[in-house]
């Protein structure tokens, strides 16, 4: 196959064709597999200064405000996240903001030749590069084709075997820790920690918004073992005057330590919820404890720019309608305190998950706010069971409906939250907030 391609959808849909980690394939020699590209390409992940950011939930925003905090400072700043939403490009951006195609496009221009026409044998372990691996390549070398002058890399995966955890990072930041991917990173507090704590480095300083005492227990003793300092969030700062409203959140900081802000800052962010207070606070703690050094003024006008999708997403729709990626019990739970305390009136739910996911443990926390809900697909990409999930809801004590076909689930929600005049809250997995995306926006 011919390495030019012309389009990014076209180097989405190449990348597609490799085998994919969360289908179950061995991780042994991936780092070998991906340091050989890397040098062949010159080393791209080491030209830029950058920040690693692993966690449970919340890495998403906190990579998203850091990277809009460095650009507030001065700096042109490559972001690096997953999944996309709707286009594959949103995953290797400028803060948040398009890089420009051409840019991934010359990129896959240096790596296709290097991939293009090889067999598994060909390749260290004998097993060919994963999707993420070369995605990831993919952004190391369009931040460098695009003249960032710093970076920003999310971890897709756990963080001790994640294939962004090849880079140096200034620091590192980790944040919430939940169970979660248990079938790959454990069955623990503390063995999920363990994964997270893979990216510490020797001597790197390292940050958590963690509060779990059995995660901060591994932070603390691998953090030690590599000589690596480590803040803790709420050991360095308070969090007071919590406002959330249709805008985003409002909150007064309080460092601990003056040297890194002499005096209270008073954040927003448009990003809406609770937990959105405690991770632009750790954004600012990292952004100024870390070599950055950001301005004070640079950390609030970065947070308050920072925008990310189907993270309590708002549409500009009426009435409303909220789509929240959140997959686990614990964020669900903050996603509807959210729901409730912007629209205490209550509304409509559809839901779905993935077939791996807590989905009991999720309709019970659901149950406090909703008591009917669209239960269906989270689109295709995912396997997923339904009627499990349906099963789990009625349990709970929901009246449910199940919708099979995903985008007839969310038009039904669309027409019922119509109807009644009540916001619609689209939740339980990002390929459904995709879907929703796809169909609502601009609605």
């Amino acid at each position: 196959m011919p390495h030019r391609l012309e389009t990014v959808e076209a180097v989405y849909a190449r990348l597609l064709e490799f085998v994919n980690f969360e289908k179950g394939q061995s991780v042994d020699f991936k780092f070998d597999r991906v340091r050989t590209l890397l040098a062949e390409l010159g080393n791209p992940e080491a030209s830029l200064p950058c920040l690693h950011v692993a966690g449970s939930k919340g890495k998403g925003s906190v990579s998203t405000m850091l990277a809009r905090v460095l650009e507030a400072s001065g700096r042109k700043t490559g972001l690096y996240t997953s999944p996309h939403l709707i286009d594959f490009s949103e995953r290797i951006s400028r803060a948040g903001d398009g890089l420009g195609d051409g840019f991934l496009l010359s990129a896959w221009d240096r790596l296709g030749p290097l991939v293009d026409g090889k067999r598994a044998a060909d390749w260290p372990g004998g097993m060919e590069p994963t999707f993420f691996e070369l995605a990831t390549v993919l952004g190391f070398l369009s931040f460098v084709e695009a003249g960032m002058d710093a970076a920003v890399y999310e971890v897709g995966m756990g963080g001790r075997l994640d294939t962004t955890n090849v880079v140096s990072p200034e620091a590192v930041a980790i944040t919430a820790i939940e169970l979660e991917h248990t079938e790959f990173l454990g069955n623990t507090i503390a063995e999920i920690a363990f994964e997270k704590a893979g990216i510490i480095k020797p001597g790197v300083p390292a940050f958590t918004g963690a509060t779990r005492p059995e995660a901060l227990e591994v932070f603390r003793r691998v953090a030690a073992e590599r000589g690596a300092s480590l803040r803790v969030l709420d050991e360095e700062c308070s969090v007071s005057e919590l406002r959330i409203d249709r805008r985003g959140t409002e909150a007064l900081l309080t460092f601990r330590d003056r040297a890194i802000f002499p005096e209270p800052l008073r954040v927003r962010t448009p990003i809406i919820g609770a937990v959105q207070a405690r991770n632009a606070a750790l954004a600012a703690l990292v952004a100024r404890a870390s070599t950055f050094a950001c301005p004070p003024e640079a950390v609030v006008e970065g947070l308050a720019s920072a925008r990310i999708r189907a993270r309590f997403e708002l549409l500009p729709a009426e009435p409303a309608i909220v789509l929240d990626g959140a997959h686990t019990p614990e964020s669900v739970a903050f996603a509807l305190e959210s729901f409730r305390s912007i629209f205490p009136e209550g509304g409509v739910l559809v839901f779905a998950c993935a077939h791996d996911k807590r989905h009991p443990e999720m309709a019970l926390a659901l149950s406090r706010g909703f008591d009917s809900a669209i239960v269906t697909k989270p689109g295709t990409f995912k396997q997923s069971d339904p009627g499990a999930v349906e099963a789990s809801f009625r349990a709970a004590g929901f009246r449910t409906e199940l919708v099979a076909d995903t985008a007839e689930a969310l038009r039904e929600g669309r027409r019922r939250s119509a109807a009644s005049g009540k916001p619609l809250l689209v939740l339980g997995s990002f390929y459904l907030a995709a879907e929703a995306a796809k169909l609502f926006d601009g609605a």
